[in-house]
């Protein structure tokens, strides 16, 4: 693996700058180790399942170049954000229960698109997991580590360190992928960007918006992110359901 295989979006590092190179692998950011001919899909998966796999940092392996990323998550913009998702699809599958939502740090692999990522969020209908669609991979040690095929629904919050990896390289391999929708979210700006893309045979498109709702196909509901101050003055972001 060269230095150019590896992409390090991190404050310090830059996009495309070549981190420390020793003979046994990369060293990003004096944080993550990344071991040596990690040039394919199966061996960063099966260093994803080892003890040497970091356990902070988010790391994926897409079409061919290993993503590091070793910033830690802002809260109000992101992690805030990510939870407002949760909470409204969790609310919604409690009154139709058709399928179960997965969260952060866990890795979905995609053989067809040559993709392992741990994605912000993700969703599957119980009919996809039936069909084979989509699967639970078992951890070496306990439970199930990883998600392998297509779930029906991804999303990921747009980072300033993330902004290439989510609106281009991922909106292309998650299309690879079939996934039905692709949650696409950037809360930065006042008043925030929130769009379902939906999957056509040209590629993602924007679903129809009516006053910022977008329309899921997938879970039968209408959604919109608004934002508002807390009682302190801060941003706060709740994530409205029709």
């Amino acid at each position: 693996m060269s230095p150019s295989d590896v992409i390090v979006t991190t404050a310090g590092l830059p996009a495309g700058a070549a981190p420390l190179m020793p003979r046994d692998g990369v060293i990003v950011d004096g944080k993550v180790a990344i071991p040596p001919r990690l040039d394919n899909l199966e061996a960063f998966r099966r260093w994803a399942h080892s003890d040497a796999y970091p356990e902070s940092g988010w790391i994926s392996f897409l079409n061919g170049a290993v993503w590091v990323d070793t910033t830690m998550e802002e809260w109000l913009t992101h992690n805030q954000v990510k939870e407002a998702y949760s909470v409204a699809i969790g609310i919604c599958l409690l009154q139709n229960p058709i399928g179960r939502k997965g969260g952060d740090r866990m890795l979905l692999t995609n053989v067809s698109a040559n993709l392992s990522t741990e994605p912000d969020g993700l969703f599957f209908l119980w009919e996809t997991m039936r069909s084979g669609r989509i699967r639970m991979v078992p951890g070496k040690r306990q439970g199930y580590m990883e998600l392998e095929g297509t779930p029906d629904m991804i999303l990921e919050i747009i980072s300033q360190t993330s902004l290439r990896k989510d609106k281009e390289v991922l909106r292309e391999l998650y299309w690879k992928a079939g996934i039905t929708e692709y949650w696409l979210v950037d809360a930065s700006p006042d008043p925030p960007q929130f769009d379902i893309l939906r999957h056509t045979e040209q590629g993602y498109v924007r679903s129809p918006a009516v006053d910022s709702w977008q329309v899921s196909a997938v879970l039968g509901k209408q959604f919109r992110l608004a934002r508002m101050l807390d009682p302190l003055g801060h941003p706060q972001f709740v994530v409205e359901v029709r």
